[in-house]
């Protein structure tokens, strides 16, 4: 309970402000007249026996009353705060406690409340009927309702709390009940599970469970009825599973050191290969260079063709302007002719007209001369033509030879090239096969390492089974499982051991299915065994159809 829940309580009830007061009103008139309703509460709970069994003397009930009119003095006074819950809260939990029924304890209030409006009505009833007092009857009746709401109010709380710690009685006790009957069926369980855990797989649980646990019961008895029936079929055929991890372990061993001869002898042969391609290699690389040399050697070749080509070409231009030259030479020679004769007429006029004419006659002479060096230096020039003429074409024809020398070179480099690309394909294609060849080998050396290692584990493995076989025929040996004779049917009929022979089954055993272990164990011998096509025939048809992979 809180604050808010009183407030709320209260609020429904009415139990306002001016109630309150009311109540507190009648607080002298509570106080006066509480003793004596108290007294005659305890009258009758001294009259009833099963009331007078929660007191154990008068003295008890004295410190009680005590109790009761402090606890009234406070509800009088209006005082609905936290020491009034906690008080109230003390209440209810001490009826609980010692069982008082509610009915009691309504019954109580029944009798208190008798006394207390008696006595209200008694001191507040208005004095004759005229006395014109119409407001006494008004508050008579308040302070009746509040007396009444907040006796009410309190035994609400009070019946509230004796709920609340009844039903967390009854869920305790609910709960150690079923705390005593979870400890049996655990005992009884621990029983149980200590007689399994030392190997007696006989044990049975006999105890008187609930009915709830019945289940268990028969789930336990039944998981150990199918547990000793599994552990007498271990049983059997851990002997059986020591021998065959025995011939496996034999075979394992015989396949471990052919495998690792195998893979010796293939590791050799790929070292052998790796030089080979390795010297294959390194052929091709020489062949690509030399490819890529005479390449270049014939990219060099046609080039000089086209320079030599280009030389002949200027030649000829050279050539041609050497014979435009020579024309225009032959011109500048007939010009100085025509200047001399000219000159040559002009000093003769120039005699001709006496001493008019001997001024022209000087510059004739000059004019004649300077036609007649013209002249010379044309002739010079034009000699000098003709002698480079000669030359630019001993040259043409020399680059002409040169230039198909050049061609005849570079149709020789072009047939080299060819042979030399040939070489290189070829040397490249070898080089590509050895190498792929390289490769499938090297791979065979990786699988058969691999197939070593799985081999060597498995030898390991084999090893270590024969070992746990051998520790789970003692582990086992440790249960006891009764009578074996229910177990027996599991052996099998016959087994072929590692010899190849049968071994007969014992009389009345019944032949069960055929057993993977022991038909991978045949196959592991035969091949251990080394033998040829009459091993093969002897196996079964369902050994023809098994693979590695199932090994």
């Amino acid at each position: 309970m809180s604050d808010n829940t009183i407030g709320e309580r209260m609020s429904f009830m009415q139990l306002d402000p001016k109630s309150v007061d009311a109540l507190k009103a009648l607080k002298p008139l509570i106080e006066r007249e509480l003793p004596k309703a108290l007294d005659v509460f305890y009258g009758q709970v001294s009259s009833f026996p099963k009331t007078r069994s929660f007191f154990k003397d008068a003295q008890h009930m004295t410190a009680a009353k005590g109790r009761q009119q402090s606890h009234w003095s406070t509800i009088a006074s209006g005082g609905f705060g936290d020491d009034y819950v906690r008080a109230v809260r003390t209440i209810g939990q001490t009826h609980a406690r010692i069982g008082l029924e509610p009915r009691w304890y309504i019954g109580g209030y029944a009798v208190v409340l008798d006394q207390l409006v008696a006595a209200v009505v008694k001191d507040r009833w208005p004095k004759g009927l005229m006395s014109g007092k119409s407001g006494q009857a008004e508050e008579l009746g308040r302070a009746l309702s509040s007396l009444i709401k907040a006796a009410l109010l309190d035994m609400d709380f009070s019946i509230s709390v004796y709920l609340e710690a009844a039903e967390e009685a009854r869920v305790a006790s609910e709960k150690a009940a079923e705390e005593r009957t979870q400890q049996m069926v655990v005992g009884s369980i621990g029983v149980g599970l200590s007689k399994l855990a030392e190997g007696d797989l006989t044990y049975r649980m006999n105890d008187d469970l609930p009915p709830a646990y019945l289940k268990l019961l028969e789930d336990f008895n039944g998981a150990m009825d199918k547990l000793q029936e599994a552990m007498k079929v271990i049983t059997v055929n851990a002997d059986g599973m020591t021998s065959g991890a025995g011939e496996i372990s034999q075979a394992a061993d015989d396949l471990s050191r052919r495998t690792e001869q195998q893979a010796a002898t293939l590791e050799e042969t790929a070292a052998a290969l790796d030089e080979i391609t390795a010297t294959v290699k390194r052929t091709a690389e020489g062949a690509n260079q030399a490819n890529s040399v005479v390449n270049t050697a014939k990219a060099d070749a046609e080039r000089s063709g086209e320079v030599v080509s280009q030389a002949v070409t200027a030649m000829n231009g050279i050539d041609k302007s050497a014979q435009e030259i020579s024309q225009i030479i032959g011109v500048i020679d007939e010009i100085a002719f025509q200047t001399n004769l000219l000159a040559l007429n002009a000093g003769v006029e120039a005699a001709r007209a006496g001493d008019a004419g001997r001024g022209f006659a000087v510059v004739a002479s000059e004019v004649r001369a300077l036609a007649q060096r013209s002249a010379e230096a044309a002739k010079e020039i034009k000699a000098l033509i003709s002698a480079s003429t000669t030359q630019v074409k001993e040259g043409v024809e020399l680059v002409g030879q040169t230039g198909q020398a050049l061609q005849r070179i570079v149709g020789q480099v072009s047939e080299i090239t060819a042979l030399v690309s040939e070489i290189a394909a070829s040397a490249q294609e070898q080089a590509t096969g050895l190498t792929q060849v390289n490769t499938a080998v090297n791979q065979m050396d990786q699988v058969t390492q691999q197939n070593a290692a799985m081999v060597e584990q498995s030898t390991a493995a084999s090893h270590s089974l024969a070992q746990e076989a051998q520790q789970l025929a003692t582990l086992v040996g440790r249960f006891q499982i009764g009578e074996r004779g229910a177990a027996s049917a599991a052996r099998p009929a016959a087994r072929p051991n590692g010899a190849g022979r049968v071994t007969e089954a014992r009389p009345g055993v019944h032949a069960p299915a055929p057993n993977p272990v022991a038909a991978a164990r045949s196959r592991v011998a035969a091949f251990a065994s080394g033998g040829g096509r009459a091993s093969a025939a002897a196996a079964a048809p369902a050994a023809q159809d098994a693979s590695w992979e199932e090994f």
